[in-house]
């Protein structure tokens, strides 16, 4: 028997395959909610029983929080590590849902069929296409073809506040070859691939503080300096005129694209114009003499993400307030350190303060970046299994959020994972009417029994 024989046995089972999908979107796990923490537990104790259908060791473990769901398979070959969550973000506004979010179904659309529901995408419908492609290759071979460690958790969706404290605690079992993580998505809705790439993230909050309290701009216009100005000549020296961040040593630790990377972006033809114009927008602001998948996946950014000092509300009020303040995200890549640039923030806004005027920085918090070494043989294995199951050739691509699981394999277990989802880009993920494309339910489904087949080769 090969793996056609388990790509057919997936074909035939799809429809008993979303059916066991639909049951658990059925289950209400929000994890943000403490009135939802028994569905919580219903959709945790379903998952430890289908992994049993498959001949699964798996089990509930008890965490502060929602539990986390552990399951182990036997084998030969390598050793992997599949993660995903349970738990699914609240449904308000519920007046927004064309139907009831737990009540799944499958619909036809203009683009094709579609299970709709919350969690459909994130990250139910994600978790069970490994799980399905298990079950095929377990009817068809009657074992799955390595050693697996399945690793569930319900508080993604509400910070993982118990992941790193029960990763600390159980690394040893939990520590593997490679982790599997089915968080992530289909470059613009169509071509596979592998994220090896995320940026790390530091918040900073500053507070510029002068006179002892507002001050009436007609008597003190001009004398006084106004904390507004002070905070504006910060925020605007922060960067070049190419777009440069300016914090010394900021950019030690962001490495250059490999030859084989950037080809590989190239062809990806990614179109700024139509991405920005979605938005309103027409031309890239970053560093000048970056692409603009650079800009998103591999450069590190710094942005004000809110401002505020004075008199904001109707009508006008002339005064110079008290203090001005701002909240300022870095984006990492690479090995830059996120300890450093705080220490470099607050150093240069220090060196920017006038006489009489003070800065306070009540947050200052960050982490590092995750970068994955693809020079291990398994992510080519993968890629190419991927390319096998759709039109166009996977790719290794970046992203420009954080995904801070992947750097937690890293940091604790010392395990690269890779990052293989298949959402598209309209999948409205957190918002009404969630849905999962049955294309990527089923061609999901086949990508990873053929990843498997490469893997355990």
């Amino acid at each position: 028997m090969s793996l056609d024989d388990v790509l057919a046995k997936i074909d035939e089972n799809l429809p008993e395959a979303t059916e066991r999908l639909l049951k658990l979107l059925r289950i209400p796990s929000i994890s943000t909610d403490p009135a939802f923490k028994r569905d919580c537990d219903d959709a945790a104790d379903w998952l430890v029983a289908d992994l049993k259908t498959l001949g699964v060791d798996a089990s509930k473990r008890m965490t502060t929080g929602h539990p986390m769901v552990v399951g182990h398979v036997d084998g030969d070959g390598p050793h992997l590590l599949f993660y995903g969550h349970y738990d699914v973000q609240p449904v308000d506004p519920l007046e927004l849902w064309d139907r009831p979010p737990f009540e799944p179904q499958v619909e036809d659309t203009d683009k094709g069929q579609v299970i709709r529901g919350r969690g459909a995408s994130d990250d139910k419908g994600q978790l069970m296409t490994f799980i399905e492609a298990c079950r095929a290759w377990k009817a068809v071979h009657g074992s799955l073809p390595c050693k697996i460690t399945f690793f569930f958790e319900g508080e993604e969706e509400s910070g993982s506040p118990s992941l790193v404290p029960f990763m600390m605690e159980n690394a040893k079992e939990l520590t593997t070859d490679i982790a599997l993580i089915c968080d992530t998505g289909l470059f613009e809705s169509a071509v596979p691939a592998i994220t090896t790439m995320l940026r790390g993230l530091v918040a900073e909050e500053v507070i510029i503080k002068g006179p002892d309290r507002d001050l009436h701009s007609g008597m003190y216009g001009g004398i006084a300096m106004n904390p507004i100005r002070v905070l504006s000549k910060i925020i605007t020296g922060l960067h070049d005129t190419t777009g440069r961040i300016t914090l010394p040593g900021f950019y030690d630790g962001v490495p250059e694209l490999s030859d084989e990377i950037r080809a590989q972006w190239q062809n990806l033809a990614f179109d700024h114009s139509a991405y920005l114009g979605d938005v309103g927008l027409s031309v890239p602001a970053g560093e000048q003499d970056r692409t603009p998948l650079e800009m998103i996946w591999s450069r590190p950014t710094c942005d004000v993400n809110g401002i505020w000092g004075g008199y904001a509300g109707d009508g006008f009020k002339t005064v110079l307030p008290a203090e001005a303040g701002a909240k300022i995200s870095f984006r990492l890549v690479g090995t830059q350190d996120p300890d450093k640039i705080h220490d470099a923030f607050e150093a240069y806004v220090l060196s920017c303060l006038p006489e009489d005027y003070t800065a306070e920085f009540p947050l200052g918090k960050g982490s590092k970046a995750a970068q994955m070494a693809i020079t291990d043989p398994m992510f080519e294995k993968a890629r190419k299994a991927l390319s096998d199951e759709w039109p166009r050739p996977a790719s290794y691509i970046g992203c420009g959020g954080s995904i801070p699981i992947a750097g937690h394999f890293k940091d604790i277990l010392g395990v690269d994972a890779m990052l293989i989802g298949f959402s598209k880009d309209d999948d409205q993920i957190h918002s009404p009417n969630e849905k999962y494309d049955m294309q990527s339910f089923h061609k999901g489904t086949r990508s990873w029994a053929r990843i498997l087949a490469a893997l355990s080769a």
